[in-house]
């Protein structure tokens, strides 16, 4: 009985290099293939890193964060996540935040344009809901700020919304433009305004 115990301790002991145990999200989760592994979610997966969890065949792909946690639990990874998340979105590597705002709104834009439908039914498929945390990107000219916030209520590509700026607690006038990203200034109202011309 003595050396079963000695035995499976010694086998836990040879698995556990590949568990990496407790993980944190990556501020900006990427992926450059549409394999979206446990490496391009978060720091620290260590040897469940290259673990496939999510297939992207849009710009983007939504992971309900209590789903995420029971895959990354699967695969020895603990992510508590402490700030409460509902939702997760991996991006395109393409679309991350430091690419070109013009870029990323037509990428958005796009698909809605390439549908024989009516403008209203752009409308229809919701990108961030109340309470998603959003990247807002403002941009004048050459310069290009960012700020994160707290979606005030629901929208689509092309609709404008409340974000709750998570610093200054101030609301800013916005408009979606891909899952978790919104314009805001100048930019918002090309985006609106290239919408509503299709």
């Amino acid at each position: 009985m003595r050396t079963l115990i000695l035995a499976a301790v010694a086998a836990l002991s040879f698995a556990a290099p590949g568990l990496a145990g407790p993980v944190t999200l990556k501020a900006n989760p990427v992926d450059s293939d549409g394999r979206v592994t446990l490496d391009d979610l978060f720091d620290g997966a260590g040897g469940a890193a290259n673990i496939v969890v999510g297939q992207r065949s849009g710009p983007s792909i939504v992971f309900e964060a209590g789903q995420l946690q029971s895959l990354a639990r699967q695969s020895g990874l603990d992510w508590a996540n402490p700030t409460g998340l509902r939702r997760v979105v991996v991006r395109n590597a393409d679309m991350a935040p430091g690419a070109p705002l013009a870029a990323v709104a037509n990428a958005a834009v796009t698909p809605v344009a390439s549908r024989p439908a009516p403008v209203r039914n752009a409308y229809a498929d919701r990108v961030i809901s109340r309470n998603d945390i959003v990247e807002v990107a403002y941009q004048v000219g050459g310069v290009r700020l960012t700020i994160s916030g707290r979606a005030e209520g629901n929208a689509a590509v092309g609709q404008r919304l409340a974000i709750r700026n998570l610093q200054s607690n101030r609301v800013i006038d916005a408009v979606a433009i891909a899952p978790g990203q919104a314009a805001a200034g100048p930019a918002a109202r090309a985006s609106t305004q290239q919408l509503a011309a299709r």
